[in-house]
């Protein structure tokens, strides 16, 4: 039996795909760049940053981390031909509230000793500081020698929509 929100993903891209007109899109991304944001459900990057179908690879994560998302950037600019990252991180950041030793406390006492063994070595990457965490990942992305071309940061403010750059 399907969940409503199974239910809901059928639905849905029934009417979506009934008026689909898109399928002869290239591949690569016609323009270029690729956007490397957190996975808040609060973010509609297509909307929020103008990027039309088939523009650019919007890259999801927790926190927007760059470490995380490098092997999708990788492939985004060696394999697909893309020259720019914006790294868009967002005021509210769930990854502002926890320290690692939180997080691990967290899985331990939902999943078990089983859990917490499974993550013993994981980095959730959180961070205490919004506009350092920006700078410290398109710090890190520039510094890599298979990251290629213009690498920007962002900050999405949830509360109003709007972007402002911090480098």
């Amino acid at each position: 039996m399907a969940t409503s929100v199974q239910e809901n993903l059928t639905s849905s891209n029934e009417k979506y795909a009934s008026s689909f007109k898109d399928g002869k899109l290239a591949l690569p991304p016609s323009q270029k760049y690729a956007v490397v944001t957190c996975m808040d459900a609060r973010i509609d990057p297509a909307a929020a940053f103008g990027i039309p179908l088939g523009a650019a690879h919007v890259i999801r994560n927790a926190g927007g981390s760059a470490k995380e998302g490098l092997r999708s950037v990788i492939i985004s600019q060696q394999l697909l031909a893309t020259n720019e990252v914006l790294v868009v991180k967002h005021t509210g950041c769930g990854m502002l509230t926890f320290k690692n030793e939180d997080a691990k406390a967290v899985v331990e006492k939902n999943t078990g000793a089983e859990g917490a063994k499974e993550i013993e070595g994981l980095d959730f990457l959180p961070f205490p500081d919004l506009d350092q965490a920006v700078k410290d990942d398109v710090e890190y992305l520039k510094a890599s020698k298979v990251v290629k071309g213009e690498v920007s940061g962002w900050v999405y403010e949830v509360e109003t929509g709007k972007v402002r750059r911090v480098v």
